[in-house]
């Protein structure tokens, strides 16, 4: 959330830099409307609670001196009932002025290339040598059912479109990958985590989910329990509303966990493969830092899920996004992008945000600095990587053109020495039907 102080400081420029968000000024007109409306009704409350202190001490006088308080006392129930009317009006200013207030974006970045589409993200590098094939590379969805190891039928059958069913060595690849992705990370120094999987209403909003953004999540237990769209929701929340102390900043925690995700106007998008399911698996980078460290630790993100790709010898590049392109809860966003052959362009794998403060103000997180006074702390959050896109990058990059997988060669021990998925060894259930 951003900082209302700020706002009325400088409306202008608020008005400008979230105009680059899509943001009309007329909603910023509107949150300073109803913050004074606010201020203007507290300052009635407190004229009317000193005129009710002062009727309550006539009350005490008369008593003493054997005088009829009826009077006074009329006079006191009055006020309490003025009072109690201004309250009715501020508590209902209030549900509206931070309803409009949790639906404004966060400020972008100086740095951040302004658009109102995807188009204009900067590229600010590129990585890694794109293999030239000497055959027709094929899309993953079709190396890994040709393979067997993958079955989007029978998930169709069983819970849907956009589910899928690993197999064999496809779900022993999978596993691979995010456990080689979590002990990479722990030697960057993340605490690893296994976080609740559903979450309270307090958490999505803490993270900036809600109340915006309900139409992208499966709700359960009516609307108070969520599946989580991203571990960065449990992850960010374990500190909401508390202090933090100083010297354990930086905080660096990472986990894997499921994904849930409705793709609510995904529709056409993707339809095929792992790109935009509505579950999958993906391992989540969190950091909690102090405000002046927040953009080195962003490259320093940046940087681990970068390591990812390198030792997976995928290629990539990283990319700036846009103002309107980043999420709404981001100051700025570096994107991972994998090379996927068969699309012949770049891919989505990895999303690395400094969300500054504005994650903190609705958590209410903070930490107490050598003096004693308060700040909120600033969270980054970055895919390290998504699991599902990284194993379909693997299948594209590594395919033969027998069919066959070669694995990459960090891989070979999480894969228990296998150093590539053929027909004959990818499924062992089936594989006894060809004997």
């Amino acid at each position: 959330m951003l900082d209302i102080k700020k706002i009325r400081r400088q409306p202008d420029w608020f008005k400008e830099k979230l105009a680059t968000r899509g943001i009309d000024a007329s909603e910023i007109d509107e949150v300073l409307e109803l913050d004074q409306k606010r201020r203007e009704l507290l300052q009635k409350v407190e004229a009317l609670k000193a005129q009710r202190n002062e009727a309550s001490k006539k009350i005490g006088e008369a008593k003493r001196n054997g005088q009829s308080a009826e009077e006074a006392i009329k006079e006191t129930r009055d006020l309490g009932d003025q009072i109690k009317g201004l309250d009715e009006k501020v508590e209902a200013n209030d549900e509206v002025f931070y309803d409009k207030m949790s639906r404004l974006p966060n400020v972008p970045h100086d740095d951040v290339p302004v658009s109102l589409t995807e188009d204009g993200a900067v590229e600010l590098r590129k990585v890694g040598q794109v293999r030239d094939f000497d055959f027709e590379p094929k899309h993953h969805w079709d190396v890994g059912e040709n393979l067997g190891i993958l079955d989007f039928d029978r998930a169709r059958k069983v819970s849907g479109a956009r589910f899928v069913y690993y197999l064999g060595l496809g779900a022993q690849l999978e596993r691979a990958v995010y456990n080689f992705m979590l002990d990479e990370h722990m030697k960057d120094g993340y605490t690893e985590v296994l976080p609740p999987y559903i979450v309270n209403a307090k958490s999505m909003y803490g993270t900036g989910q809600f109340p915006k953004f309900k139409e992208g999540v499966y709700q359960v237990n009516g609307e108070d329990m969520t599946l989580i769209p991203t571990a960065e929701v449990p992850l960010t929340n374990y500190y909401r509303g508390d202090v933090i102390p100083e010297q354990e900043l930086p905080v660096y925690v990472t986990a894997l966990t499921p994904c849930f995700r409705s793709e609510a106007g995904a529709a056409g998008r993707d339809t095929r493969g792992l790109i935009r399911m509505h579950q999958f698996n993906k391992v989540e980078m969190v950091k909690y830092t102090k405000p002046e460290d927040s953009w080195d630790e962003l490259e320093k993100m940046t940087a681990n899920a970068e390591n990812i790709l390198k030792k997976l010898g995928l290629p990539y590049h990283v990319i700036t996004l846009t103002s309107s392109d980043m999420s709404f809860t981001a100051s700025m966003t570096h994107d991972l992008e994998l090379w996927m052959p068969a699309q012949n362009k770049y891919r989505e794998v990895s999303s690395c945000s400094n969300c500054l403060d504005f994650q903190a103000r609705r958590m209410h997180t903070q930490y107490r600095d050598a003096d004693g006074k308060l700040h909120y702390v600033h969270t980054l959050n970055g895919s390290g990587l998504a699991v599902g896109r990284t194993v379909a990058a693997i299948l594209e990059n590594y395919q033969n053109a027998d069919g066959s997988v070669t694995i990459p060669e960090v891989l070979v021990p999480y894969m228990h020495g296998v150093k590539k998925i053929t027909k004959e060894n990818a499924v062992p259930f089936r594989n006894k039907l060809n004997k």
